[in-house]
């Protein structure tokens, strides 16, 4: 009986710091989805959000509806194949420790954004035009996205796509409503990144496991 106890006691001592972080994560989820109901970015309810693809036709004239409709269905679909195919799990910085440890063959946000950004390349756009985001470069701390504009409108009026925050689930919304990054366009980064060459590395300087994301 003193064993059976011991191994209660071990046991509860295991269980209490996975429980704490479970609860501390879930309840870092639940604060940023509220405040996201409030604020943008927006979560994209489905690949044929009328809202997301509203709000990127209305960001000029000369954009094409069908245009819109196929960004918006496309990186809201790039997201969630990209779970599946990565077998991506929750919070982001344990599948940024997978993919670092090779665990996980992608899932950094670089790399939700490289797939990203090809794929839309892929429609050849004529009304939208893509560019790549960063923001905290070259720290710990950096993130990348995407962002569409009409076509020849400057970065700061467009919206950003990103996939990573909440592991293939798309939030949307302009570039300068989001509280959590400073947006800067890097348009060598997009040049490099749309060769093909660089999607599962950082950059030709970094290996990956420099990286935290």
């Amino acid at each position: 009986m003193r064993h059976m106890s011991r191994f209660r006691v071990n046991l509860v001592a295991l269980c209490r710091p996975v429980v704490l972080f479970a609860l501390l994560a879930f309840a870092g989820y639940a604060s940023s989805a509220n405040a996201r109901g409030r604020n943008e970015p927006a979560f994209a309810k489905s690949a044929d959000d009328a809202v997301l693809r509203g709000r990127i036709a209305a960001l000029s004239p000369t954009v094409r509806p069908e245009e819109a409709q196929l960004v918006a269905r496309c990186a809201y679909t790039t997201g969630r194949e990209l779970k599946r195919e990565w077998q991506v799990v929750w919070p982001p910085g344990l599948q940024n420790f997978l993919v670092n440890t090779g665990a996980r063959r992608g899932g950094l946000c670089f790399q939700w954004a490289t797939e990203l950004l090809l794929r839309l390349d892929a429609l050849k756009l004529e009304t939208l035009e893509l560019h790549w985001a960063e923001s905290f470069e070259r720290t710990a701390s950096e993130h990348n996205v995407v962002v569409v504009t009409a076509r020849g409108q400057p970065f700061h009026q467009g919206i950003l796509l990103d996939n990573w925050r909440y592991g293939g689930r798309l939030i949307w919304g302009p570039v300068t409503g989001d509280t959590e990054y400073q947006w800067k366009e890097n348009k060598a980064e997009a040049a490099r990144r749309l060769t093909g060459t660089l999607r599962y590395v950082r950059d030709t300087a970094l290996p990956v496991p420099a990286k935290a994301r």
